[in-house]
């Protein structure tokens, strides 16, 4: 599924009014349709009389006292833009079906333009009642206390107050609309976004309205993958209104959400990684990882057993000699291999030469996890960077010496694809920003990083961010809150390397291995009484 931003967004409204000569009123109609339809699910789906049961909007219109819906009465919170012509083609139809529906416009109606000026002129016609917002007489009536005018309490909210070109935090009756019907706790429906959210960014302005559902019109916007914007949002929608499917020549989307479907079209990935039936350990390539130390040997064999749980054919975990003992045994697939470490348990500069001579045999590079800081690790570091030959994954302590050796620009192109896997703490510092302004644009961020220094970067989080050299961008919806916990990061370096060995391009096996990763997290999660007792083990025994 892709996403747009606000800016794209416009230009796809302009090209399809007027390149494509599709009438404005009439995606008006099937906006506000959509957004009626969309309230009416909602309605139902919490009725005891129905149960969860979705008809279409012509079946609640047919027989609207039978679904129930003489007990509802909705208010329509109406902006002076678009976004307030589609809420007023919502009340009408939500009317038809059978609803009590109430229009609260933020400012006179006189101010309506264009097709929302028209919609206005028709709302007014049915007699639709309606009422400018004044905070000083009382606010929205139907929210507290009796409504002599309807002699009935709302049951819930549509905002159409702002829409996605809206910038910065709503001021004056806007703000006093949406702090009010927060604190309602009535269930609010918005219209294409929620009233104070970021579109591009996600970022939350004060005040947000606070959705139950988000209904997106034609395409997602950007910043509804993104959070805080997508809790604010609830649950999202996407509706179609008209609007073809397609972007106008010439434009490409801001991104996609990863879905299976994304995965075999846009990446010509398969998720369920089928086997050939000849295939043998040598068809599925070998990993090599450089990783941990004697306080975070964990790390490392987390990210080990990951590589081989993602289905590469062989893994060689090279490791501090004075762990070897250790280790023996804890994973029999796995082979070791000691640097020399003079027994003290970390790594040190001169170990790097024995990573490339292991590398020779491999495929595939993943340094970092439980990797710790030591005295010659910029140098350890610079000499993998530049003379690893295969395809390249850092992460953890391993991102961290390149921030602290001067980032990136200090550092020489690779002509081996590479992948980084910052989580936002160690971003901050490889592009020299606060941890607040990544993720107040992740997709952004993340964006210029990977095509000015031509990798692929893995923004780790809530909705992971995959962006590619080219300026493509993904964002991953699987996983789940248990998750956050010690060592998922090494999981997912580990599967990220295994899946690069089977001949999957770093784009490639980046996206899939996160989403196979929060897929493997939802299941491990529902396996356990409480998510919160989730482990990171847990996650490599669910891929």
């Amino acid at each position: 599924m892709k996403f747009v931003t606000s800016e794209q967004m416009r230009e796809v409204d302009r090209y399809t009014i007027e390149e494509m000569g599709i009438p404005a009123m009439s995606l008006m109609e099937n906006a506000g349709r959509a957004i009626a339809e969309e309230v009416l699910r909602f309605c139902r789906s919490r009725s005891s009389e129905t149960g969860n049961r979705s008809p279409g909007l012509l079946e609640l219109v047919s027989n609207p006292q039978s679904d129930g819906m003489s007990a509802e009465h909705w208010i329509i919170l109406v902006g002076k833009g678009n976004n307030g012509g589609d809420g007023l083609v919502c009340a009408r139809h939500l009317a038809d079906a059978g609803m009590a529906v109430s229009l609260v416009y933020a400012e006179s109606p006189d101010l309506l333009r264009g097709e929302a000026a028209a919609q206005y002129e028709i709302a007014k016609a049915l007699g639709l009642p309606g009422m400018v917002y004044d905070p000083e007489t009382g606010g929205i009536p139907g929210l507290r206390g009796s409504d002599e005018a309807r002699g009935r309490q709302a049951t819930g909210l549509v905002d159409a107050l702002l829409g996605t070109g809206t910038k910065g935090a709503p001021r004056g009756v806007y703000a006093s609309l949406i702090r009010e019907a927060n604190a309602s706790g009535l269930p609010i429906v918005a219209a294409d976004i929620p009233s104070g959210l970021d579109a591009d960014t996600g970022a939350v302005h004060d005040p947000c309205i606070q959705a139950r559902i988000t209904v997106s019109l034609a395409f997602l916007k950007a910043g509804l993958t993104q959070y805080p914007g997508a809790g604010a949002a609830g649950e999202v929608v996407v509706r179609y209104i008209g609007i073809p499917r397609a972007l106008p020549p010439g434009m490409a989307a801001a991104g996609a959400v990863l879905t299976e479907e994304t995965l075999r079209a846009e990446l010509g990935v398969d998720a369920g990684r089928p086997r050939e039936a000849d295939g043998h350990k040598g068809t599925y390539g070998h990993v090599l990882l450089a990783a941990g130390s004697l306080p975070m040997s964990g790390a490392g064999l987390l990210a080990a057993k990951a590589a081989l749980r993602a289905g590469c054919g062989l893994a060689t975990w090279a490791l501090p000699a004075a762990l070897l003992p250790r280790m023996l045994g804890a994973v029999p697939e796995l082979m070791l291999a000691p640097a020399e470490d003079g027994g003290a348990g970390a790594w040190n500069e001169a170990a790097a030469d024995e990573v490339l001579r292991l590398l020779e045999a491999r495929d595939v590079l993943a340094v970092g996890p439980g990797l710790g800081r030591f005295p010659g690790e910029a140098a350890f570091m610079r000499a993998l960077w530049e003379g690893a030959s295969r395809p390249l994954i850092v992460d953890a302590d391993a991102l961290n010496i390149l921030a602290a050796a001067g980032g990136l620009a200090a550092w020489p192109r690779r002509d081996a694809p590479t992948v980084l896997t910052p989580h936002p703490g160690e971003m901050a510092r490889l592009t020299g920003l606060q941890t607040a302004e990544v993720q107040r644009d992740r997709v952004g961020v993340a964006r210029e990083f990977a095509a000015k220094h031509e990798v692929t970067l893995v923004l780790k989080g809530s909705r992971t961010v995959i962006a590619a050299p080219d300026g493509r961008v993904f964002v991953n919806v699987t996983g789940h809150p248990g998750m956050a916990t010690g060592g998922s990061g090494d999981v997912l370096t580990g599967l990220i390397a295994g899946l690069l060995a089977q001949d999957l391009d770093a784009v490639q096996a980046a996206a899939l291995g996160v989403y196979l990763h929060g897929l493997a997290g939802e299941q491990a999660a529902a396996r356990r009484a409480n998510p919160a007792s989730l482990l990171a083990g847990d996650i490599i025994e669910a891929l």
